[in-house]
């Protein structure tokens, strides 16, 4: 009887089985894992060493720039395929002394000998997505001597120390990291400097194996010696711009020598009280801020969370945003007087909605005037003890960027050169030492002129799609940090692109496996090619400052092998 007793007691404290989401730890039917709580730091990556690093740096007195700079350096070593200091980075830095917003473009530019009629005269209609022909200036290294110079206490020497060791010592290749690898060992046969680079007697490491990479090591030491000079003007951009010339691409040292990052000021509409900050093109982050000014007007919450009505709003909403991606996002710097302010206006979101049939999917969507009277990235955010956030997104673009490893430096070059377009009248169109279109966008929302959430979604055209639909979560069904990342995602393809093609049927629906089939059926009624995705999308990070509690709390994406790690 004694011991039935005891039992009992131990039971009344355990949920019944019956009750909804009794079988998660914290009895939360919608999420993977508990928030990660923490008073003084969070960093949140896709890898969790990566994670752990940027903690490491935080404990020995750096800031959330010093944090993620360390970050980003070690999944350069053990997420090669996604990121690197062959890509481009963004970011936008909360600075708590200044109670400011800070926007940093770090994304590089095409070739000065590059043109339409060099692509033209070899009979291509399209900038080839693999290859040396796609390649633009790397900028992330320069994103990182910005961030440091500017923000940063702590030398290269110390931040990239981690990175190096890993490089030299080894690295366990995890799940979905070494998932992706093994499915890319033909691309990595595929050039010499790549096989050696990136295979271990001619195929990938196998999940849990140990990785290295000497060369990595080796340019990581130059840079944490010299700075960014030897990547831009030093014995980097030299083996580069050598590889280039045997290889068939059109770098030059003028190319490496001219490239700047640039601070820019991020851009912003309201929704619901709250302020969501993106960064202006080339980049695609605006396209977030006009989907979520189509739908405000609407009562979100009242619909029920990935409901029928809802998704087929927000899948109208981001085609009249993305038809506007297509003609208008490109480099402001080359294409001057873009209409950043009027795309993102509440009045032309107003004038944008009047064509959403609300009972039928549109096939054809044009851009609007707004003058009114395949990709793999890491995400990753930091926030410190003194409430510092960065949010900072970094690539290669596609799965292993351009496929070619230069010389013996230790990682890929981007092919964001790809998105260019090659019709002259096109704003996006290709010319000498402009940016190209870019996808990855960082992300961040204020509250009361306070940071509140830094946050990200990663992957290609679900970026923009990715940041509204966790917002939504969070604002208007009142998730917390980590269910709004694990809800289940939908994402639209098909939309006209800025590289020149044109949606002409609507495109396709494609949602994740906890969407039920009720829903695919109403949508479809609808007009909407609906289809079960086989993978997921995007990979989320996420920290938002609780300061009433003093407290962070951060989000990571069951959905890549990272983690939110705090202290």
């Amino acid at each position: 009887m004694k011991t039935l007793l005891i039992i009992a007691l131990i039971m009344s404290g355990i949920p019944s089985m019956k009750t909804e989401g009794a079988d998660r730890p914290a009895g939360n039917p919608k999420s993977t894992r508990s928030v990660v709580m923490a008073p003084h730091g969070i960093v949140a990556t896709s890898h969790t060493l990566a994670a752990q690093v940027g903690i490491d740096i935080l404990k020995k007195g750096g800031n959330a720039v010093d944090a993620a700079i360390a970050a980003n350096a070690v999944i350069g070593a053990t997420e090669p395929m996604s990121c690197g200091i062959g890509g481009d980075l963004f970011a936008i830095v909360w600075n708590a002394k200044d109670q400011k917003l800070y926007g940093l473009n770090a994304s590089g530019r095409s070739p000065y000998a590059t043109s339409i009629n060099y692509f033209k005269s070899r009979g291509l209609k399209e900038i080839p997505i693999k290859g040396p022909l796609s390649w633009s200036v790397p900028g992330c290294v320069s994103g990182w001597e910005a961030l440091k110079t500017r923000f940063g206490t702590m030398e290269f020497k110390t931040l990239l120390q981690p990175a190096i060791d890993y490089c030299e010592q080894g690295f366990p290749v995890t799940e979905i990291i070494g998932s992706g690898w093994k499915g890319s060992e033909i691309l990595l046969r595929q050039t010499p400097n790549a096989a050696k680079t990136y295979l271990k007697n001619g195929r990938a490491p196998e999940i849990g194996e140990m990785m290295t990479n000497l060369y990595l090591a080796r340019t990581y030491r130059s840079i944490a010696k010299q700075g960014a000079r030897v990547f831009y003007s030093g014995s980097i951009a030299d083996e580069i711009v050598e590889y280039s010339r045997k290889t068939g691409g059109l770098f030059s040292k003028k190319d490496f020598s001219d490239h700047t990052a640039s601070w820019i000021d991020p851009v912003s509409t309201s929704y619901r009280g709250y302020d969501v900050w993106e960064l202006p093109p080339n980049g695609q982050g605006i396209a977030a801020l006009q989907i979520l000014n189509l739908l405000e007007p609407y009562d979100i919450s009242a619909m029920g969370h990935n409901s029928p009505e809802f998704l087929h709003r927000f899948i109208e909403a981001k085609k009249l945003a993305f038809a506007d991606r297509a003609k208008f996002y490109t480099d402001p710097e080359v294409e001057k007087n873009l209409p950043i302010a009027e795309l993102i206006s509440k009045a032309y979101a107003d004038e944008r909605r009047k064509l959403i049939d609300l009972k039928k999917a549109a096939r054809v969507v044009p851009a609007g005037d707004p003058i009114l009277s395949h990709g793999d990235t890491i995400y990753m955010t930091v926030v410190d003890k003194d409430r510092n956030a960065v949010s900072l997104i970094q690539s290669v673009y596609y799965g292993w960027g351009s496929g070619h490893v230069p010389g013996n430096l230790g990682f890929m070059l981007q092919n964001r050169g790809c998105l260019f377009a090659l019709d002259p009248n096109h704003l996006n169109a290709l010319k000498p030492h402009k940016r190209p279109f870019h996808t990855i966008i960082p992300a961040m929302v204020t509250k009361d002129n306070e940071a509140w959430l830094s946050f990200g979604v990663m992957g290609g055209d679900m970026q923009p799609q990715g940041h509204v639909q966790v917002l939504m979560n969070m604002i208007d069904h009142g998730m917390n940090v980590q269910e709004a990342g694990d809800a289940a995602r939908v994402r639209h393809f098909g939309s006209d692109s800025p590289t020149g093609s044109i949606m002409s049927d609507g495109g396709e629906v494609q949602i994740e496996s906890g969407i039920d089939p009720e829903v695919k059926n109403a949508l479809e009624s609808m007009g909407h090619t609906v289809r079960y995705s086989k993978g997921a999308f995007g990979g989320y990070q996420a920290i938002r400052i609780d300061r009433e509690q003093g407290i962070l709390h951060g989000g990571s994406d069951p959905r890549k092998d990272g983690a939110a790690i705090g202290y």
